[in-house]
């Protein structure tokens, strides 16, 4: 009876003014603490273990920093490790590290910062508001936004006129002008993704991208039966990653196989259009996300020859790099991101439907032994550009080199000028450190 009485009095108070505005302000405080402690509005600084020389800003995945010390990395993506090995490498060297997420469009910089590590948006949004003398390096994780954005538009344009039907894009990229206002550049890619920001005539340094798992070589791999069985293998934005090429080249091609790992329940409208190619096409097989650590992912790899992935705009691709470490061999578009050299792999020039079926008619009509000599080689390669230590070791590298580029700068300022000479602009060694025009 009092439950009633108290429940009914509730209802009789939200009807007037000050039972409204107490509800209001409740949900008020209620919201505000939730998005307050969000992980993308949650900031963390790190302290070196010696003296403090200087302050980094580094704005990229902030979810890895706030982890448990019992729990692991997270290895759906190469991002969360790399993040922390970008931090930990300012950290040796002496630097406090302050970091926020990518996504955090909250954060004022308060302090004066010896560098700045961030990818897009928010370098754009934090850059102009920092100390003159900050070096900014934008770390680039993918293609420019207006290549990218154009290349998605032409697949789905394509699509359009091949099938008769439209998709929305998928992978979006806010404008920005983050190469613009940005001293250096960090690159995960090849000479394509370069490509698309070479017009901002800035200093580029390659950093390969990791992989989160090593997997032993398959021993006993069945290279004759499997010389017919192919794997796509990538996350969401399937027009975008090709996955309609792939399959409409399967489709065509019965005695060939294709499995499918990847999100497709994700994008719905995807997957009822391509409703019989994906669920009642005999020799395609879609299984959906797999996880890379997973045996069964291992087990999906031993039965399949080769990876095609025809991507129209990348960084580098980790997915790829995934299957490379697994002894797959690749049939990759250029604009995948990854290097692949004609003794293991295919790079695609034109990621027709035609040009996608030539390729893997004629990668697997190759001899049994030719087929085991250039898995191993992708294998071998991947071993030896894209792991953590490559990565960390690389990434060190270019910090070192980024700082001896500001030393000289400071002493060319310092120098008294000489009539009449012409400032040329710095080269620095290293086969995978700086790109110029």
């Amino acid at each position: 009876m009092q439950a009633k009485f108290v429940s009914k009095v509730k209802h009789r108070l939200k009807n007037y003014r000050l039972g409204m505005l107490a509800s209001e302000a409740k949900n008020f405080f209620v919201n505000t603490h939730k998005e307050i402690n969000k992980l993308e509005r949650r900031f963390i600084s790190l302290k070196p273990k010696k003296p403090i020389r200087g302050g980094v800003l580094l704005s990229y995945i902030n979810k890895p920093f706030f982890l448990k010390p019992s729990d692991p990395v997270p290895d759906d993506h190469s991002n969360y490790w790399e993040s922390l090995q970008i931090a930990r490498t300012f950290l040796d060297l002496g630097y406090r590290v302050d970091v926020i997420d990518e996504n955090n469009n909250q954060f004022l910089p308060s302090k004066h910062y010896s560098f700045f590590i961030s990818n897009r948006i928010n370098f754009d949004r934090i850059a102009p508001m920092l100390n003159r003398d900050c070096v900014k390096v934008f770390h680039i994780d993918t293609a420019h936004w207006l290549v990218n954005n154009m290349a998605e538009y032409h697949r789905l344009r394509r699509l359009q006129q091949r099938k008769g039907f439209v998709l929305p894009p998928r992978i979006y990229l806010t404008p920005n002008l983050a190469i613009e206002q940005a001293d250096y550049a960090t690159v995960l890619g090849n000479q394509f993704t370069i490509s698309t920001y070479r017009y901002a005539n800035k200093p580029f340094y390659r950093v390969p991208v990791s992989t989160p798992v090593l997997y032993p070589w398959p021993e006993g791999k069945d290279f004759e039966g499997s010389r017919k069985r192919f794997l796509w293998f990538g996350s969401g934005g399937f027009v975008h990653k090709g996955l309609d090429l792939v399959l409409d080249a399967f489709a065509d091609m019965p005695d060939y196989h294709l499995t499918i790992c990847g999100p497709i329940d994700r994008e719905r409208d995807f997957q009822s259009a391509y409703q019989k190619e994906l669920y009642k096409t005999p020799n395609i097989r879609t299984l959906g996300w797999v996880d890379t650590t997973s045996p069964t992912f291992l087990e999906i790899t031993k039965n399949c020859l080769g990876l095609v992935y025809p991507s129209c705009s990348e960084g580098q691709s980790g997915g790829v790099v995934t299957c490379l470490h697994a002894g797959l061999i690749p049939i990759i578009s250029y604009e995948s991101g990854v290097d692949v050299d004609s003794g293991f792999g295919v790079i695609l020039k034109n990621c027709s439907v035609e040009k996608i079926k030539n390729a893997i008619r004629r990668v697997s009509s190759l001899p049994t032994q030719q087929l085991r000599q250039m898995a191993r080689k992708s294998w071998e390669f991947a071993r030896a550009n894209h792991t953590r230590e490559v990565f960390a070791t690389e990434y060190s590298k270019i910090v070192s080199e980024i700082m001896n580029a500001e030393t000289k700068k400071e002493q060319v300022f310092q120098k008294p000028v000489v009539t009449g000479a012409v400032p040329t602009k710095l080269d620095y060694p290293g086969s995978r450190a700086c790109v110029r025009n």
